[in-house]
């Protein structure tokens, strides 16, 4: 049984008022979730799960809700074309919390506006918490949102990264009418 451990604090986001998310999680998935809430550990039961793409699914809608993400949003991950990918800040700035702090400053925005642009324009969903970024989407959004927050870890102006999700803007619009 995969076994997956998420932060202490939000094992009450995993489980939601009365149950309902960790039951809404189980029923889509056709998994059973054992959450240890004293150690954050979850346990993951698939037998009764033939898809094996699912099996995996479901590890990323828990590692997603643990990484910041509500659950509305996890569970968009059923989807076989939405995928979440975890980035660590620190492998771009080292270990220094100061350093951490300060990309994640950079990331977020004066008043979360650079996240919010990176999800508009991007389409896809960010969160950044602990020293990740965590991102949720489709190949191209999940591609252009990285490669956004990887322009900010590498010192780029917040305007060029504007620049550059402005211009990616055009591939997303085409996407959806088919042109590739």
């Amino acid at each position: 049984m995969p076994t997956i451990k998420i932060p202490k604090d939000r094992i009450g986001v995993l489980i939601g008022e009365g149950g309902k998310t960790k039951m809404k999680i189980e029923e889509v998935t056709g998994t059973t979730l054992d959450i240890d809430s004293k150690t954050g550990v979850v346990e993951i039961d698939t037998r009764e799960v033939e898809d094996p793409v699912l099996k995996l699914k479901v590890e990323d809608i828990i590692r997603a809700i643990g990484r910041g993400f509500n659950p509305k949003k996890a569970l968009s991950l059923v989807d076989d074309e939405i995928y979440f990918e975890l980035m660590d800040i620190r492998s771009y700035v080292g270990k220094s919390s100061n350093a951490v702090h300060r990309m994640k400053a950079r990331i977020i925005g004066k008043e979360g506006r650079t996240r919010e642009l990176i999800e508009e324009l991007s389409e896809s969903y960010v969160s950044v918490y602990g020293n990740t970024v965590a991102i949720i989407g489709s190949s191209l959004e999940l591609s252009i949102a990285r490669r956004a927050i990887q322009m900010i870890l590498e010192g780029a102006e917040h305007s060029s990264v504007y620049s550059y999700l402005e211009s990616k803007r055009t591939d997303i619009k085409r996407r959806r009418q088919g042109f590739f």
